[in-house]
């Protein structure tokens, strides 16, 4: 650490265990405590610099002083992303497969998207009518693995969309975890990563054939900045990095649906059907709620900023979660309001629930704009399409110090019904 830096330091030996009781809370309560955009603290053993805000943002996007190499601890990438995975990569390597993720978020491809997930959930809510309950976490997983499966071309005649979705989010339930929480998102990574290594073995040796333009199909036969097919392995994490976020929809579609039940006005809007108000209602579930606590990258080149001196090859940590509730950007950053949108002008350093920054020259998430569709396509559904009661004696909060976290009932809905079309 440079002598020259006066920015606040936690103190002691290690934070680690503090960072996973706290969770979302790690990074804002020191932010404020300290009244800085960034401070210094130790995680495991490391010196780690963690910054937030709109500014803090910006700096963080800087390609000329931040990389991704080396940034994803090795526990992460076999859990949640996957070893070489985009979110890995950078340069000429990282802007060459952006590029693939983003030929499969064109508007005609985004519209499939769209008409898959309601008719997933037309067959689900059909299901639903019979039972006596439905835990819409639980059911949603396996709805949206439906969607992302068809979607990306995968095969699903021959699998149990119930234990794969299950895999998918035990995937990304061991981010923020230690211990058997963790170990099951591993082994669950291990198994996927097999399962689709052979979909692109069978691929290339033409024993099967999936439909063009499909993400199964790009993935099996992109080409590198160097002109070479993906190996196998990296071609199958790069699969499931289509079809996981997806599946991790489920977390916001149920704290959503916990926003509709909350806020009846809302509900009453979007059933309307006017398309600014479920647009402004989801990017606000998508600000509002807890998904990503923070973001890593480390430093490329060094630089100063702020009275401190980022040294090559530091960790950084991003403030999502802070950033999305800094009330510097967002008027009472605590309370749900879906209106704070309406003249919203779409920053790129403001709103970061899935991080920031530009989708083609940079390291936003290309799966953003699959976010919301899917989104606005599902609350659309659940206002428009469904009739159902939320019983009372359930538990709907949440833990901050959970990541990821969702409400502690996983949402019990009872009643369920189809509206007649007459009523649509």
């Amino acid at each position: 650490m440079s002598e020259q830096s006066n920015i606040p330091k936690e103190e002691g030996l290690d934070h680690s265990l503090a960072l996973i009781q706290e969770g979302y809370q790690y990074i804002p309560s020191r932010r404020s405590k300290f009244k800085s955009d960034l401070f210094e603290t130790r995680l495991l053993g490391q010196k780690v610099v963690c910054v937030g805000g709109q500014e803090g943002a910006a700096t963080f996007y800087d390609k000329e002083r931040f990389e991704r190499k080396g940034a994803v601890p090795k526990r992460i990438q076999k859990s949640l992303f996957g070893e070489n995975a985009i979110q890995t990569l950078d340069g000429e390597a990282h802007e060459h497969r952006k590029q693939l993720f983003m030929t499969l978020m064109t508007e005609e491809r985004l519209q499939q998207l769209a008409e898959l997930t309601r008719e997933e959930w037309r067959l689900a809510a059909s299901e639903w009518a019979k039972m006596n309950q439905v835990v819409l976490f639980e059911e949603a997983q396996q709805i949206l693995c439906r969607v992302a499966c068809r979607w990306a071309g995968v095969p699903i005649d021959a699998i149990e969309v119930k234990p794969l979705a299950r895999d998918f989010m035990a995937m990304v339930e061991a981010f923020g975890a230690v211990g058997p929480r963790h170990q099951k998102g591993r082994k669950a990574r291990k198994k996927m990563e097999d399962y689709f290594k052979g979909l692109i073995i069978e691929i290339r040796h033409r024993r099967m054939e999936p439909i063009e333009g499909t993400a199964l199909h790009k993935m099996a036969w992109h080409r590198d900045h160097k002109e070479k097919h993906l190996d196998e392995h990296t071609a199958a994490v790069e699969l499931i990095n289509i079809l996981r976020p997806i599946v991790a929809i489920t977390y916001y579609i149920t704290f959503g649906a916990l926003a509709l039940f909350e806020h009846d006005v809302w509900k009453e809007k979007l059933q309307s059907g006017d398309e600014e108000s479920v647009q402004m209602f989801v990017q606000e579930v998508r600000r509002f709620y807890p998904f990503a606590p923070f973001l890593g990258a480390k430093v490329k080149n060094e630089f100063e900023w702020k009275g401190h001196t980022f040294e090559k090859g530091q960790l950084v940590l991003l403030d999502v979660y802070g950033t999305n509730h800094d009330n510097r950007l967002w008027e009472e950053p605590y309370a749900f309001n879906p209106e704070r949108f309406r003249n919203w002008t779409g920053g790129m350093f403001d709103l970061i629930p899935q991080g920031g920054g530009d989708y083609y020259n940079g390291h936003r998430c290309p799966g953003e704009m699959a976010t919301i569709q899917v989104m606005k396509t599902s609350l659309s559904f659940l206002t428009n399409e469904m009739i159902y009661n939320v019983p009372m004696d359930q538990n709907l909060s949440y833990s901050l110090s959970r990541m990821p976290t969702y409400p502690e009932s996983g949402f019990i809905i009872q009643g369920v019904s189809i509206k007649s079309q007459s009523t649509v």
